[in-house]
């Protein structure tokens, strides 16, 4: 490594640990203060390294990693309470419309989804797997 690289590392070094400290910490109250703590940058340079690096900002990753867990939580059927405190939010209402506004359904509508999509797989599990897959494999019901 030649010397004019390793500042570029190090940097890259400490902006990743900043974004495993949000995907470790997602559901606790953690702000911009305590992320770029992590990474030992001031708030606005750490805001311009991470959003370069990752191309959203500190806050709009962190709100990116809580929507996807809850997307996760519910299709296991988890209650939509349940999974709003478990991914960090403090408000059913904050949670309800950040939810609608980046996954294009409300919460509970987004449970009712996937519960009935796990009642059509149930009754035909043949719909959900590739037509092609199943040719190969000789199931088709013809």
């Amino acid at each position: 490594m030649t010397p004019e690289q390793y500042p570029k590392v190090y940097l890259y070094q400490r902006i990743v640990q900043a974004k495993l400290y949000i995907d470790n910490n997602y559901a606790d109250k953690i702000d911009l203060d305590n992320i770029s703590d992590e990474a030992y940058f001031s708030k606005f340079h750490f805001i311009r390294l991470f959003k370069k690096v990752y191309g959203k900002t500190p806050h709009q990753y962190l709100t990116f990693i809580r929507i996807e867990k809850a997307t996760q939580l519910l299709r296991i059927g988890k209650p939509v309470t349940e999974v709003c405190y478990a991914v960090g939010f403090e408000s059913l209402s904050s949670f309800g419309s950040l939810f609608k506004r980046i996954v294009g359904s409300t919460p509970s509508a987004f449970l009712e989804e996937q519960q009935q999509i796990k009642i059509q797989i149930a009754k035909s599990p043949l719909k959900f797997v590739p037509g092609c897959f199943i040719s190969q494999n000789g199931w088709d019901e013809k």
